[in-house]
């Protein structure tokens, strides 16, 4: 049977909550609109089924729900389930449904959705194996010609942030960069949480597009979600002024798809797509 379990510490890092507010903090605001305009220019047209899955608290299902899509969100966490439901009660584009979960083992079923969006879940599983059955189970529930968008941490990004916050002075980060760059593993064994984050993985930009490819997808693009811009000692202010904030998302956008922007980013995002027409990998 497959262990579809969260690891003790990434479930009490997210039991702090965090993820919460972390999408409006000036600072972080990038990721979230960054990732709604590309959202909004590769998922197939409302009302379409999207399966939010590590879907968090809500921000991006709930955004989506109120452009027109039948949202589902899953995800492993009690608290941001929780969280979920509240929000969805109080809105007045609530989600289709909210469920318990692990990315896994997916409680849809196959060939149902339009849509899957992976912006968390492969941070968190450590192992090929896991983060490939995530995948599969992601092609299964698909129609065919549906779409996957999925976001990996960067390996490469770490190095220049931990630079530019000057936690490289911390003991043991000089050995963690190490490690982030010869195998993508992070540990944070004293649950420094603040800056040090929980147990996960990083990829390389080839490494995550290679992963969708093994479970039958086509690649459509692999997107930079930031670029570098996360390491502009002013991006709280830009970001929070909506001419400046327009001026660093055109910027992104112009080198989102270059390949040697994709490794200084904090996030990559490969969009992809299930066979048209063909069944694809997956166990019903």
């Amino acid at each position: 049977m497959t262990d579809t379990s969260l690891e003790p510490e990434v479930l009490d890092f997210y039991n702090e909550g965090y993820e919460q507010d972390r999408l409006t903090a000036p600072h972080r605001a990038i990721e979230f609109w960054r990732t709604m305009d590309i959202l909004a220019r590769h998922l197939p047209a409302a009302p379409a089924t999207v399966y939010d899955v590590g879907g968090g608290p809500g921000r991006y299902a709930l955004a989506l729900a109120a452009a027109g899509y039948d949202v589902h969100l899953l995800d492993p966490v009690p608290l941001h389930t929780d969280q979920a439901v509240a929000a969805s009660k109080a809105s007045e584009y609530p989600l289709a449904s909210v469920r318990r979960g692990d990315a896994r083992a997916l409680p849809y079923e196959t060939h149902r959705g339009d849509a899957v969006l992976l912006l968390g879940p492969l941070y968190h599983l450590t192992t090929a194996a896991g983060r490939a059955r995530v995948w599969s189970e992601a092609a299964r529930v698909l129609k065919p010609g549906g779409t996957v968008i999925a976001v990996g941490a960067s390996r490469f990004y770490t190095v220049w942030q931990m630079l530019s916050q000057d936690l490289l002075a911390l003991p043991g980060a000089e050995g963690t960069v190490a490690e982030h760059l010869a195998t993508g593993q992070h540990r944070n064994p004293g649950r420094d949480f603040e800056r040090l984050w929980t147990t996960a993985y990083l990829h390389s930009p080839d490494e995550l597009a290679a992963e969708a490819r093994t479970a039958g997808l086509t690649v459509q693009g692999l997107l930079a979600v930031e670029g570098p811009a996360k390491l502009l000692p002013d991006l709280a202010s830009q970001m929070a002024d909506e001419r400046g904030r327009e001026r660093v998302l055109a910027a992104i956008r112009r080198t989102e798809a270059e390949p040697s922007v994709l490794g200084l980013s904090s996030h990559i995002l490969v969009v992809a797509h299930t066979a048209t027409g063909a069944t694809t990998r997956g166990t019903a």
